[in-house]
């Protein structure tokens, strides 16, 4: 008895799942696709500054702050964008203003 609830034919999963689903989930994923772009989606600022590019922005730029110190990191964003910089530290959007 033990033996044959373990016996994975014992459950047919495909016979529960009325064939309709697979129709029914491609609409699904498509919109939760398109709200996933939409929550994702950021103005473009006129300020230069590293892209927000899903988060992945914020994090380069808080842990070059970290790697390279604030005044090391502020002169390599200062030499690749100019003098005012859009940067993030801690997850907060911070300008960098130097001459």
């Amino acid at each position: 008895m033990v033996l044959e609830t373990l016996n994975p034919t014992h459950y047919n999963i495909t016979s529960l799942v009325p064939d309709a689903m697979p129709v029914a989930t491609v609409p699904i994923l498509i919109l939760m696709c398109f709200l996933f772009l939409i929550w994702n989606h950021e103005e473009t600022s006129s300020i230069p500054g590293p892209g927000y590019c899903m988060g992945i922005g914020p994090l380069i730029s808080h842990g070059r702050f970290l790697w390279m110190g604030v005044g090391n990191a502020c002169n390599y964003y200062n030499k690749t964008y100019g003098e005012f910089v859009r940067v993030w530290i801690s997850g907060e959007e911070t300008f960098i203003i130097s001459k």
